[in-house]
C-alpha cells in the first residue's frame, strides 16, 4: 500500500471525497491509490484470513478500508453458503467503517444485496430508516443486485421511503437506482416518477431522468408531466 501511495492523488481524492470540516468525509485519510490498482492488489491477497481483512476494514486510511471490502466481495463471490453468511454478518457489524459512497457502492450490491436475494429484505428497510447516512445509502444500493435480476419492488419501496431524505448522497443513489430500473423497464420507472416526481428532491429527479429525451426531461423538471 505504501509503495502504491501517491501524494498528489491523495490531495485530489481528499477534496473529491469531501474530507474537510463538517463535510461528509471529514477527517478521512487517503494514500492516493486508484481502484484499478487496488483491484490488482486484491488478486495478490488470496488466502489472507478474514480476521486480517477486518483489521484493514477498521483502518483510518480510506484505501485500506476499500481494499478490505474488495477482498470481502471476492471471497463472498467464491464462497459457499456458510462463508457468505459469515461475511454478510461481518459487514453488518462493521458498517461504521463503510463510511463513504465509494465504499458503499463497491460492496453493498455484491454482499448485502446478493446475500438477501433469496431471503427476507427486512434488514434493508431497517437500514433505510437509520439516522446514519451510510446505512441509508447501503439500503438503496443493495437493491442494485435485485434490479439486475429484474426485481424492482424493494428498490421502489425504499426509494419512496427515502423521498424526504435530507442528504444529496442519498438523493443521487435513489435517482441512480430508478434510472437503472428504467433501463430494464421504462414503464415501471415512469409509473413511479409520475406518482412521486413532484415530491422528489431535484438531484434525485435529475439522476432518475438523465437518459430521457431532452423534451421529456424538461417536462419532468417543469412539473408538466
Amino acid at each position: 500500500m505504501q509503495r502504491l501511495a501517491n501524494k498528489e492523488k491523495a490531495v485530489t481524492l481528499q477534496g473529491f471525497f469531501k474530507t474537510g470540516p463538517h463535510e461528509y468525509g471529514e477527517g478521512d485519510v487517503f494514500l492516493g491509490i486508484t481502484v484499478p490498482e487496488l483491484r490488482k492488489l486484491v488478486k495478490e491477497c488470496d488466502g489472507i484470513p478474514i480476521t486480517e481483512t477486518v483489521t484493514f476494514l477498521k483502518s483510518e486510511i480510506h484505501e485500506e478500508r476499500l481494499l478490505a471490502l474488495l477482498m470481502l466481495v471476492r471471497v463472498f463471490s467464491e464462497g459457499d453458503a456458510t462463508a457468505r453468511q459469515k461475511i454478510y454478518n461481518l459487514y453488518r457489524k462493521n458498517t461504521r467503517y463503510i463510511n463513504n459512497w465509494d465504499l458503499v457502492d463497491l460492496s453493498a450490491p455484491s454482499i448485502v444485496g446478493s446475500y438477501l436475494l433469496d431471503k427476507s429484505r427486512k434488514p434493508l428497510y431497517e437500514f433505510a430508516k437509520s439516522r446514519d447516512l451510510w446505512k441509508r445509502r447501503i439500503a438503496i444500493m443493495a437493491t442494485f443486485c435485485f434490479i439486475k435480476q429484474n426485481e424492482f419492488n424493494e428498490a421502489l419501496i425504499i426509494s419512496k421511503m427515502l423521498l424526504a431524505d435530507d442528504h444529496d448522497l442519498v438523493h443521487k443513489a435513489v435517482g441512480w437506482m430508478l434510472r437503472e430500473i428504467g433501463k430494464r423497464s421504462l414503464p415501471v420507472e415512469e409509473k413511479f416518477l409520475k406518482q412521486n416526481y413532484k415530491k422528489m428532491p431535484r438531484t434525485m429527479l435529475r439522476y432518475a431522468i438523465e437518459r430521457f429525451p431532452e423534451a421529456k426531461r424538461r417536462r419532468y423538471l417543469n412539473g408538466a408531466v
